[in-house]
């Protein structure tokens, strides 16, 4: 028999990843001390311990490599196994081929053009939104300002429940002949005369930043954002939206808004 210890060492396993298989029933140990609890392994099985390494430095997850164990080597089901764990290393390759690539843009921005961005942007997807919402088209950017704050106030006048007013959203959609505004709250309740009940889409891949303080300068913040759409690759796939996450103060000083622009690779 060979003690936990000597059994890890053989191995190079901890001992701990031998417990969590023990408690898996992966790989139980030949026998326990009734009185300590303290386990020992026969060196048969050793083969076994091998066998759930290898397929664990596959990628392999504990139910997987306890099928695999329990069924016998079957080389079908090992080769479909295989097939689904390789497009999942791609996929982890890829985003890790991507995420080089923006290190060392960023790296080159710093190093050479002395330049930090003044927003962090992140990709993330967004979950599906319905809305309480107002929406209506105006004929240019400097026309947005005087619709949202109205709009926003409208519709918590008639839904009358602060608690429901949680979540505000705006999304703009650039048309041909201006930009449509949707403005509202996350809800769930009935429709009322005032307001449209509007389902805002998921997007699985989005480009969001935080943008603090006043509207003066959130322009600034969304050009930060679609020059790092351009440099990764990416392009437009949707209308954007603000969610602002905090817009208490009349002076805007204390406003949070995140800004969500859904892209897809070009």
């Amino acid at each position: 028999m060979l003690s936990i210890g000597a059994f890890a060492q053989i191995g190079q396993v901890t001992h701990r990843m031998l417990r969590h298989w023990d408690t898996a029933g992966l790989l139980v140990p030949a026998q326990v001390d009734e009185f300590s609890g303290y386990r020992s392994y026969d060196p048969s099985q050793l083969e076994r311990l091998h066998r759930i390494v290898a397929l664990r430095q596959l990628g392999f997850g504990l139910d997987d490599i306890s099928s695999i164990l329990e069924r016998g080597v079957d080389a079908d089901r090992i080769a479909a196994l295989l097939r689904i764990r390789r497009a999942e290393v791609e996929q982890e390759h890829r985003i890790a081929a991507e995420r080089l690539v923006d290190v060392e843009r960023r790296l080159h921005l710093i190093e050479r053009e002395n330049h930090m961005s003044q927003i962090e942007i992140i990709e993330k997807p967004l979950p599906a939104a319905r809305l309480a919402a107002i929406r209506t088209t105006v004929a240019d950017q400097p026309s947005v300002a005087g619709v949202v704050g109205p709009a926003f106030d409208t519709v918590a006048e008639i839904i009358g429940d602060d608690h429901s007013l949680a979540t505000p959203i705006a999304q703009y959609e650039t048309l041909d002949d201006g930009l449509r505004v949707t403005v509202g709250y996350t809800y769930s309740g009935p429709a009322h005369d005032g307001f449209e009940i509007i389902e805002l889409p998921a997007a699985e891949q989005a480009v969001c930043g935080i943008h603090l303080g006043s509207m003066d300068h959130i322009d600034e913040s969304w050009q930060a954002i679609h020059s790092e759409i351009l440099a990764r690759g990416l392009v437009h796939d949707g209308p954007c939206r603000e969610l602002y996450v905090r817009a208490i103060s009349d002076d805007q000083s204390d406003w949070v808004t995140e800004l969500q622009q859904p892209v897809r690779r070009s």
